[in-house]
């Protein structure tokens, strides 16, 4: 029961909950214009609850006060124009300075949630119930390295268990992937050295396997902490190869079929009613029929002239009038449920990580309202 009650009162510190986010998705992986980030508040102050959200808003602040959390965590970047005053006569400016004021600390964690393996996209693609799903556009940051090391067979092992555990060895839907091949390494220590094996003051003559791992690049500090904290060496020499190669788990977007066809009506009534949202908008014939299944949360309307042309159905938000004449011009259905309404689910989802990753963390996730609402029209 002791350990239990220490468990349940364990505090963290903002800087711990930005390392669990980064694990899901690392820094590296957001594009070079978003603005995520930590906003307010210090990697060091003291958090004991969080609170997760899509959008940082003055609804959100209150749930945050009356939790008496320390900390919230979004998916929308809190900042993403410069602020060039902090007038609080205006409604952006005066949030930050309310949350600076009370001591919360905001984190978000943006497009590297939106491209990352089990992110946005993913569980969009998994509310929706689509099969077989895949990117549906690689991004850059896919970019993948082969981390290469050289260690006594002795702890080859538990190398490469530590860098698989960080996230190296990924191939597909295999883990652990790995090559070792045997040699002979060549090291002279000197005075202050503290050697695994040999002597000091010559040239020692080692036994070694060369251990190689491909690494998405986005990952490649925390598998490079992983190596040297479980290599014996207290020097490790390693390489770093650049590859053309992608990882194909990360990327902007899902595809995949739905379970058996159906109208183009029945599915923005499905769409509905996974995401929680009171109407959708549907470009093309209501009676079309169909089953491959193009996913984007949030704004995408802008990424309809990359579709392939295999798709059916495009399912995502914020669709301009240009857009929806594209998807008609390339014969693409498209359901727009709206920003909000196609990323909402990530605040649950983030509250739900966090309270696994970091045991005794209390979290809370507040849902974003529906902002847009149906006007029926009289017939």
């Amino acid at each position: 029961m002791a350990g239990r009650e220490k468990t349940l009162r364990r505090v963290y510190q903002v800087q711990d909950i930005i390392a669990a986010m980064e694990r899901w998705a690392p820094a590296a992986l957001a594009y070079e214009w978003d603005r995520a980030g930590l906003h307010t508040g210090a990697p060091d102050d003291t958090v004991k609850k969080v609170v997760a959200c899509l959008t940082v808003t003055e609804a959100v602040l209150a749930g945050a006060r009356k939790a008496q959390a320390e900390m919230i965590v979004s998916h929308h970047p809190l900042i993403w124009e410069p602020l060039r005053t902090l007038r609080t006569d205006q409604p952006q400016a005066r949030l930050c300075v309310e949350l600076a004021a009370a001591g919360i600390a905001c984190f978000s964690a943006h497009t590297s949630l939106d491209v990352a393996p089990g992110g946005v996209n993913a569980l969009l693609a998994a509310k929706l119930g689509l099969e077989q799903p895949r990117v549906l556009f690689p991004a850059p940051q896919g970019a993948q390295v082969k981390l290469v090391t050289f260690v006594p067979e002795s702890h080859l092992r538990a190398v490469r268990d530590a860098m698989a555990a960080a996230g190296a060895g990924v191939i597909g839907e295999y883990t652990y992937c790995s090559f070792f091949a045997p040699g002979t390494g060549t090291f002279l220590p000197s005075a202050k050295a503290v050697p695994f094996s040999g002597q000091k003051g010559k040239v020692n003559e080692e036994p070694e396997l060369r251990l190689e791992m491909l690494t998405p690049k986005a990952w490649l500090g925390d598998v490079l902490k992983a190596m040297r904290s479980a290599h014996p060496y207290e020097e490790p020499a390693y390489d770093i190869v650049t590859l053309e190669n992608r990882d194909t788990s990360i990327g902007l977007g899902m595809r995949g079929e739905l379970p058996k066809g159906m109208t183009l009506a029945a599915l923005a009534r499905e769409v509905c009613q996974a995401l929680e949202v009171s109407h959708v908008r549907i470009v093309d014939d209501p009676k079309r029929r169909v089953q491959r299944v193009g996913v984007l949360g949030g704004s995408g309307g802008g990424e309809i002239a990359k579709l392939p042309q295999d798709l059916d159905v495009y399912v995502t938000g914020d669709v301009r009038y240009h857009d929806a004449w594209e998807a008609v011009a390339r014969g693409i259905a498209v359901i727009d449920a709206g920003h909000g309404g196609t990323e909402k689910f990530i605040a649950p989802a983030i509250a739900d990580y966090l309270s696994r990753e970091l045991p005794g963390l209390r979290t809370r996730a507040i849902s974003e309202p529906d902002l847009f609402r149906p006007v029926l029209r009289q017939e």
